[in-house]
């Protein structure tokens, strides 16, 4: 994938497939759209090309805001990159460019600039300032009309429906807050991540017998899903190698103690080693329970042998959900290698 910063000397050259968004996420709703995007330019003999931004639009246009983000934008490009897209412009969210409308902004830096042919806009997605002069029709036929004018061909996307609903971005937020850890990994098609470094707490639960790492997001701007106990895995380099070990999180203020500041603490199961300013990436499985007050120390250790175990669990059967996804993924790649009986080609 060629990732190319927008400046406004930008020029590319040949005839490209375009889709523009936030892309936060990069859920399956978006996949599906990429998919029907890299279908449109095949047919159109076309190169593929995202426009994404460098920052949520809202961030320009109301400065105390902040975000609760799925995918950094580190993160975005890297899933982008193993979609197989040809070309990834990240655009600097300007005020400039806010004050663009739809109509400049595909005639300017969309046909002029990034040589758009094809435009595949999502069936939710709105672009450009808003005038006065807007007539009513829904943001895609506005644009098709338009593009006629300026040689470009908008398409509308068909979304992903999943469990009766489109899978959107404010969909996967929306089951983040609620905890809803397996549901939002449904949509997103894997589990969510969050990283962040370890750094020093109060030690308690190593004094409970159960060492965790506190953990320090390493963008602010992340979502951090509903407090309570989740069963997770964690990435990180042991022996200088990447492993993955399941694990225990606890997202809360711990007021058994009588704390109040809202902490990310993570026990890794049947693991010893010193992680202080590490690199950590959770992986979240499955919500286990709400964070509660114990009565005393001993019924909370109790409760984390408890915790401890029931992860163990989620994290045997997440094991064997993967290998019969494996051999369902292997079996219909048989099917696909057996010639037609048609004689003809290969799909």
């Amino acid at each position: 994938m060629n990732t190319i910063v927008y400046t406004p000397d930008l020029h590319l050259d040949g005839h490209f497939a375009a889709t523009i968004g936030c892309f936060d996420g990069l859920h399956r709703g978006h996949q599906h759209l990429l998919r029907q995007l890299a279908d449109a330019a095949a047919v159109r003999g076309q190169r593929t090309l995202v426009v994404t931004f460098d920052r949520h639009p809202r961030q320009t246009l109301q400065p105390a805001w902040q975000p609760q983000l799925i995918t950094t934008l580190a993160e975005r490009q890297a899933l982008l990159d193993e979609t197989g897209i040809d070309t990834l412009v990240i655009l600097p969210f300007t005020v400039e460019l806010a004050r663009l409308t739809a109509h400049e902004f595909m005639g300017s830096i969309l046909r002029n600039r990034l040589s758009v042919s094809t435009l595949l806009t999502g069936y939710d997605n709105r672009f450009g300032c808003r005038t006065a002069h807007d007539d009513g029709l829904r943001p895609y036929d506005d644009y098709r009309r338009y593009g006629a004018t300026i040689g470009l061909d908008v398409l509308l996307a068909e979304p992903l429906i999943v469990d009766g609903e489109a899978v959107s971005s404010s969909r996967v937020r929306r089951l983040l807050g609620e905890g809803s850890v397996r549901q939002a990994a449904r949509c997103l098609g894997r589990p969510y991540t969050l990283a962040g470094r370890v750094v020093h707490g109060d030690g308690i639960g190593r004094t409970l017998g159960f060492p965790t790492a506190n953990l320090a997001p390493d963008d602010p701007c992340k979502l951090i899903p509903r407090p309570g106990v989740y069963a997770v895995s964690v990435g990180m380099v042991c022996d200088g190698e990447r492993q993955y070990r399941p694990a225990v999180m606890n997202i809360g203020t711990r007021p058994t103690f009588g704390s109040h500041n809202l902490t990310l603490e993570v026990y890794v199961l049947d693991f010893s080693a010193d992680l202080y300013g590490q690199e950590l990436t959770v992986a979240f499985h499955e919500r286990l329970r709400n964070e509660q007050h114990f009565d005393g120390v001993e019924a909370l250790r109790q409760q984390l042998e408890a915790d401890a175990e029931e992860a163990k669990e989620v994290m045997r059967r997440q094991l064997v959900t993967d290998a019969e996804e494996t051999k369902e993924v292997m079996r219909r790649m048989g099917e696909e290698d057996v010639s037609p009986k048609d004689g003809g080609d290969l799909p």
